[in-house]
């Protein structure tokens, strides 16, 4: 009865590692939304690390994250490290390229809850006196990664915190023209 029972086991777990195995490695998180500022406006508080943390919803998970940051300012070669609680991990996020009013892409890269390496971009497009902002994070899932997607959806994992970030961007560029 164990030996079948233990065969079960075995079969159901093999299938499921070779299912992960088929899964595509491609994977790809985009929101977007239409934002009540100028692109400058928007780009200023997503090309520092140090205004991004104003509106980053994954660090209102953790209240106590420790954060430090190295290199520039804000542009090429800024980065925020983390290492909070289990909601958000531990992790660096590096801007590798900065394209004034058009675009921020940064490499960010995992450390816990288990290491993984992916691209986040943020674009701006006018749309009148308003603008188009765009946060997409995409990569290549390693194979426990294609594991883990079998039960946890990237997109509904962190699209609901991409639309909050956006919503919550759009909040503080607004505050911030009104005081300039």
């Amino acid at each position: 009865m164990i030996k079948k029972i233990l065969i079960g086991l075995v079969a159901v777990i093999a299938i499921l590692l070779i299912v992960a195995a088929t899964r595509p490695a491609d994977f790809r998180v985009e929101r977007s939304a239409t934002l009540s500022a100028s692109p400058a406006g928007l780009f200023e508080h997503v090309n520092n690390h140090h205004k991004f943390d104003d509106w980053n919803p994954f660090m209102k998970l953790d209240p106590n994250v420790k954060n430090t940051y190295s290199g520039p300012e804000s542009g090429v070669g800024a980065v925020c490290s983390w290492d909070g609680n289990s909601d958000i991990g531990a992790g660096s996020c590096t801007i590798i390229e900065s394209k004034p009013n058009e675009l921020v892409r940064c490499r960010m890269d995992w450390k816990r809850p288990m290491e993984a390496t992916s691209t986040v971009d943020f674009t701006f497009k006018p749309q009148g006196d308003k603008t188009e902002v765009t946060w997409a994070m995409y990569g290549k899932n390693n194979f426990m990664c294609k594991v883990i997607s079998m039960f946890i959806d990237s997109d509904e994992m962190c699209g609901p915190q991409f639309e909050k970030g956006l919503a919550s961007l759009g909040e503080v560029a607004a505050a911030s023209s009104r005081v300039t």
